[in-house]
């Protein structure tokens, strides 16, 4: 594997095992509806992550394009989750934001 994308590759994991324990989390919580944007960041963020691990892996020649997609939906994600009190959304905007630098940094936008 490129060794240029495993700072990349291993924040995009953590991150989307982040996001879907967050979303888990959010679907615990009294007022599920309120929690309704934050779940559906969540499911997107894991999704983008998992997508573009698995493009870094493959040394993918769309990588770049995927990873710069990724960045924007995790700083989205990150953004919804700061919104909320809970120590699992708080938790999941420190891990989006990192992934989101990450990502930039890998599509060469940072």
């Amino acid at each position: 594997m490129n060794e240029a994308f495993a700072d990349c590759l291993k924040a995009c994991n953590d991150c989307a095992a982040e996001c879907n324990h967050c979303a888990s989390a959010c679907l615990q919580e009294d007022d599920v509806g309120m929690m309704a944007d934050c779940i559906a960041l969540d499911l997107d963020c894991a999704q983008a992550c998992a997508f573009a691990a698995a493009a870094m892996a493959r040394d993918s020649v769309h990588a770049q394009d995927i990873c710069a997609l990724c960045a924007d939906i995790c700083q989205s994600c990150a953004e919804e989750c700061q919104q909320h009190e809970m120590a699992h959304c708080q938790q999941c905007a420190v891990v989006c934001l990192n992934c989101a630098d990450e990502c930039r940094r890998m599509a060469g936008s940072e």
